[in-house]
Order: structure tokens, then sequence, then C-alpha cells
């Protein structure tokens, strides 16, 4: 019987002597309350129980969430910005010993640095230059939370909401710079046509076949859709013309005045 049991002690001893440690994690190993060495891992890793104590740190990219924070821009529009931090574990020694939670510091850290770099910006720089905010904030935090074995890998700022009334606003401006530019393109379009208008009339003065002509080809072009009753408009000049050669016509042919006796 105490063979039995000193055999059950003995296993129990080793199944808590022996951890196996992954690939993408590392053992920090305490001996009665000291650092022991280097951290574990990966593979087999031995213990003593009850006089050691141990901490698992992951090293694969993880993802903090930074809640919603408002802030006012340098010229004082409020907003509600979201942003998410990615983030590893490089030296586990120092994310155990030299913070109590890594985690929870950062997250803290992002959220006050996350109101003071966009507070320092203006709207319009926050909605246009938000890849360089991102790195202005990836590089801050980086340089803080190296201390603690931690490196920020990528900041991404998620939304930037604004409240109804500024929407509506910004909504306004949009319309108007829209109509400004459907203004402009139609005023550089009547410019052109214009000025090929005027090179057509400079053209037709030249010749003023070219006019009867096109007047033959607007006829033939209304023909073609079927109407019942075409208005054609006659030019001014074509009329004058004709009025001439009938006055001069009628000139012509009257009676020679009598001569005197």
């Amino acid at each position: 019987m105490p063979i039995v049991i000193f055999v059950v002690v003995v296993l129990l001893f080793l199944i808590a002597a022996i951890k196996i440690v992954p690939e993408y994690e590392r053992l920090v190993i305490f001996r009665l309350g000291r650092v022991l060495g280097r951290p574990k891992g990966p593979g087999v890793a031995l213990i003593i129980p009850i006089v050691d104590s141990i901490k698992r740190i992951s090293l694969r990219v993880d993802t903090l969430d930074v809640p919603p924070q408002d802030i006012i821009t340098r010229d004082n529009v409020t907003a509600t910005v979201t942003a998410v931090v990615y983030f590893r574990v490089i030296d586990p020694l120092k994310s155990v010993i030299e913070v109590q939670n890594f985690r929870f510091a950062s997250s803290q850290f992002a959220q006050a640095t996350l109101r003071s770099v966009l507070g320092e910006v203006e709207f319009d720089d926050l909605l246009s230059s938000r890849e360089k905010m991102n790195v202005r904030l990836q590089a801050i935090l980086d340089e803080r939370t190296e201390p603690w074995g931690v490196k920020v890998t990528d900041v991404v700022i998620k939304a930037v909401d604004l409240p109804e009334g500024l929407q509506r606003a910004i909504a306004r401006q949009a319309e108007a710079e829209r109509e400004k530019r459907a203004k402009i393109i139609h005023a550089e379009g009547e410019y052109a046509a214009s000025q090929r208008l005027a090179d057509a009339a400079s053209i037709i003065g030249k010749q003023p076949v070219t006019l009867q002509l096109r007047y033959l080809q607007t006829l033939a072009e209304i023909a073609t859709e079927k109407n019942s009753t075409i208005v054609f408009p006659v030019p001014v000049d074509l009329l004058e013309g004709l009025m001439n050669r009938v006055g001069a016509g009628g000139r012509g042919s009257g009676n020679p005045p009598a001569a005197g006796g």
C-alpha cells in the first residue's frame, strides 16, 4: 500500500512538473518569488511544483479595440472616434515584471493618446489624412510601450462619427460644391460653344452658300422624322436678296418717262 501511494505521488509530481509550451508561447518561471533566467519554450519545460510559479505569455499578434472616444478637434468640431491597435509581446520578461497588466495599460494609454493626438489636428485633416494619423499614433504608442516589452505594429482609426447637425451641414457643403463645379463646367462648355459658333459664323460670312447648304441639311434631317407640319426658318439675308432682285426687276420692266415736247 505505501508503494502505491508513493507511485501515485510521484506521478502527480511529474504531471505537475512537466509543462508543454507551444511554439507561440513562452513560460516565465518564478522560483520562490525570483524570476528564473530566460523564458522557457517552446517544447517541454520542467518546474518544481509548489516552489515554482509560472506565467504564460503569448507571442502572437493581438488586437485591442479602443472604446469610442469623444474628441474636439483644433477647429472646435466634436466627433466620436473608434480605433483598433495591433500589438505583440517581444519580451515576455518585461511584459510580466515591468507592468501589472500590459494589455490593460496599453488600452488606457491608447485612449489617452487618441484623444490627445486627434485634438491637435483640424477636422478636414482627420478625414483626409487618416493614414498619417495612423502612423503618428503607432509611433507614439510603440515608443511608450517598448519598456513593457510590447511592440505596437499598427493603429487603425476605424470610424469617425459626427453629430447629426454637423452631418447635415457637411452634406449641404458637399452639395454646394458639386453645384459650383457643375456651373463651372457648364460655363466652360458655353464658352467653347461660343468660340465654335464664332468660327462657324466667320466661315459662313466668307462663303454665303454654306448657309444655304446648312439649311438644306437641316430640312433633310427634319423630313426623316415624318412630321405633318414643318416649321422651317428662312434666313433674313436670303429674303433681303430676293426682295432686292424683285425690286430691280420691277424698275427694269416699267415704262420709260416721256420726253418733253
